[in-house]
């Protein structure tokens, strides 16, 4: 398990690397940022010392590895736009959108997969047409519009639930939470059912077609054979063998969702990543994107860490192969 763990971290140091350099290339051939840091009517003498201030001046290679030199010590620069350490503010951005994932795809989750469950042990019943038909609306649907609609209804119509924002916050362990209070739970609402939909979709297929799959196995034939009940059967032995794929798709939608909420978190004005890096694009704020797209790259390693680690403790047999 050392060695699994040792490789695994070089690997995410290779990768990090990797999109550092490709983000940078990238970030660099978009734009110019002065254009935007400037006024179009400024002279050329500060035009000049504004390049020289912020190092454009330099061969692009050079200035890869200065911006290198100072990220291997935490310091990701400053941002153009909002004047401040470019770390302390996306770790400000951070809880804002960590909350409304951990909202959606843990509620997808837990709704998502009992569902599913019971579509695939009783698949020719009305309830499994329903739950199945409500899968495909949540595939098809596009996120802009169930957005735009979950406000038109519940906001504008019925104003039942905030249209934006984020509410009121508490702090916890120092950081500010909007789950903690009454009136940001009231403005997770929305967007959380907006980005839980398609998820929500996701578990309800993957479950179903996972359950009827392990119905037909001997497991389960041998479980009711020794006179299981249904329920024990499903929750101890259909369950356990539709685990892996469900953690699978759990880890790798979360890892998704927690650095791609951008049309969620534009449409709700919800003051996270997502509604950061847009507006990073658009300001030209390449330190901004640049630690962003990295943090992103880490998250995915992470999670597929902790995703692969999850494996051995779900199947006895990974255990022993990497023993």
């Amino acid at each position: 398990m050392l060695g699994f763990l040792i490789q695994r971290i070089l690997q995410a140091a290779l990768v990090v690397l990797a999109m550092s350099a490709l983000v940078f290339a990238g970030v660099f051939a978009i734009g110019n940022p002065i254009d935007v840091l400037i006024s179009p009517d400024a002279t050329q003498d500060i035009r000049a010392a504004t390049i020289a201030k912020y190092g454009f001046d330099r061969p692009l290679w050079e200035q890869y590895f200065t911006f290198l030199g100072r990220a291997l010590h935490g310091d990701f620069g400053q941002s153009f736009v909002y004047n401040m350490p470019v770390g302390r503010l996306i770790l400000s951005r951070l809880p804002a959108t960590l909350e409304l994932t951990l909202a959606a795809v843990l509620g997808a989750t837990l709704l998502g997969v009992p569902l599913g469950m019971y579509a695939g042990y009783r698949p020719q019943s009305r309830f499994s047409k329903a739950v199945m038909a409500l899968s495909i609306l949540g595939f098809s649907v596009p996120t802009f519009w169930v957005g735009l609609v979950l406000i038109f209804a519940f906001a504008v119509n019925l104003g039942w639930l905030p249209a934006g924002g984020r509410g009121a916050t508490a702090p916890l362990f120092g950081v500010e939470w909007s789950f903690l209070t009454a009136d940001g739970l009231q403005h997770m609402i929305l967007p959380a059912i907006n980005l839980a939909l398609f998820k929500f979709a996701l578990m309800i297929r993957l479950a179903r077609a996972g359950t009827r799959e392990a119905m037909l196995t001997d497991t389960v034939k041998f479980a009711r054979a020794a006179g299981l009940s249904e329920r024990t059967v499903l929750l101890r032995h259909v369950l356990r063998l539709i685990a892996i794929p469900l953690v699978t798709v759990f880890g790798l939608e979360f890892g998704s969702t927690l650095a791609f909420a951008v049309v969620t978190e534009t449409i709700f004005s919800w003051p996270g990543l997502g509604k950061l890096i847009i507006d990073s694009i658009t300001s030209l704020d390449r330190p901004v994107m640049v630690a962003y797209l990295m943090l992103v790259a880490l998250f995915f390693i992470v999670i597929n860490l902790a995703v692969d680690l999850s494996y051995a403790a779900l199947d006895p047999r990974m255990r022993k192969g990497r023993a």
